[in-house]
């Protein structure tokens, strides 16, 4: 459970810094919102973020293992962008508001999500 709550919370920072540094092209919630619904919005989205990359990515990410090993890598980074797209059409089929500008748009996010994410989680330790 620890695991799990460590995991949505770096997910909702790693969240946030992408949104912030993609300005128009990433955006959770809406501008007009106050702050406190957009934080909502924020913990909303990290926490469907986070169930899609412990239950969904896995699955992916094995069936897809060949084409990893042959790409050397590089499909995680495919992987990790269709994650975040599903997340946005997970959070906007719930009302919540999350975009993304498109499938390179979602790549260069999951790259600053990937990369806080394990900056973060050398901070979090055997937590995480």
């Amino acid at each position: 459970m620890i695991r799990l709550l460590t995991a949505w919370v770096l997910n909702a920072a790693a969240l946030a810094t992408a949104a912030w540094l993609l300005g128009e092209q990433m955006s959770i919630g809406d501008g007009t919102d106050p702050t406190d619904e957009r934080l909502l919005t924020l913990a909303a989205v990290a926490a469907v973020f986070t169930v899609i990359n412990q239950v969904v990515a896995p699955i992916v990410k094995f069936l897809s293992l060949p084409f990893i090993i042959l790409t050397l890598g590089l499909a995680l980074l495919v992987i990790n962008a269709l994650m975040l797209l599903l997340t946005e059409r997970i959070a906007d089929a719930i009302g919540w508001e999350f975009m993304v500008n498109g499938f390179w748009w979602a790549v260069a996010a999951a790259i600053i999500i990937s990369i806080v994410n394990a900056v973060l989680g050398a901070f979090a330790g055997d937590k995480r």
